[in-house]
């Protein structure tokens, strides 16, 4: 039986930060996206149910909703909920999914040079999350 690991974001979705520099020349993560990194990891964890880490390849799904914003007027909030309006603002959709398959490095996979499949859509919802799905790819 192939392993399916679900779980919610609740909240407003946060990109990778790009790396910054300490004047000695150290690269570190910005503290806004560790973080969301580190609450990915705990959600990521409690949806494990105590089972370790997946070594086989997998399929990342992730469903990034964002809530409408309340200055929008209410033909076009209905035209977001839709689906006929499209989220084509910040942040980026791949720097959200970096953010959350880096989170579950060594929580839902050991490496996420393991993720063989990876599928990310972003739209408006009525409140902002992420919904992500993780499944082995057994052959």
């Amino acid at each position: 039986m192939s392993a399916k690991i679900l779980y919610k974001l609740y909240g407003e979705p946060v990109a990778k930060g790009r790396p910054r520099f300490t004047r000695q020349g150290r690269a570190y993560t910005p503290a806004k996206t560790k973080t969301y990194e580190d609450e990915v990891a705990v959600m990521a964890k409690a949806a494990m149910n105590c089972l370790e880490p997946l070594t086989t390849p997998v399929a990342v799904f992730v469903y990034v909703i964002f809530a409408v914003p309340q200055s929008y007027s209410k033909k076009r909030r209905e035209a977001c909920l839709e689906g006929l309006e499209r989220h084509v603002k910040r942040p980026d959709l791949d720097n959200i999914v970096k953010a959350i398959t880096d989170g579950m490095n060594g929580v839902v996979y050991e490496d996420d040079s393991q993720i063989v499949s990876l599928h990310a859509t972003k739209v408006y919802g009525t409140d902002a999350m992420v919904e992500v799905m993780v499944t082995e790819q057994l052959p």
